[in-house]
């Protein structure tokens, strides 16, 4: 049983990843651009990497498509999910996440 140490290491690493990568995305749906303080940059960037995580390790959501942006606590989820069951999970999810407040869910049904 030591894939299941490694896998939640791999997906560790590529939360980190992740969140390394979360500025250079763009997209017309993103949390719009604003004066923030280098502390609030951190702290999003943790609240992003916890909610990657927290999304990779959920059983009852197909997360490799969702995108995770955070801008002073709110939480913007964008790209598809295969059901709309995936969907409301996903913000479940994020919702309980510690640093999180609030949800703006972007995620669209269907084909990934």
């Amino acid at each position: 049983m030591k894939t299941i140490p490694f896998l939640k290491a791999a997906g560790s690493i590529a939360c980190v990843a992740f969140a390394l990568n979360a500025t250079a995305q763009t997209s017309a749906s993103a949390p719009p651009a604003s004066s923030e303080t280098i502390g609030q940059h951190i702290d999003d960037g943790a609240i992003t990497t916890k909610v990657k995580a927290e999304l990779l390790g959920a059983k009852n959501v197909k997360s490799t498509h969702i995108h995770v942006k955070t801008r002073k606590g709110v939480v913007w989820l964008m790209g598809s999910v295969p059901s709309a069951d995936d969907k409301s999970a996903a913000e479940e999810v994020v919702q309980n996440v510690s640093g999180v407040k609030s949800v703006k869910n972007h995620l669209k049904v269907g084909a990934e």
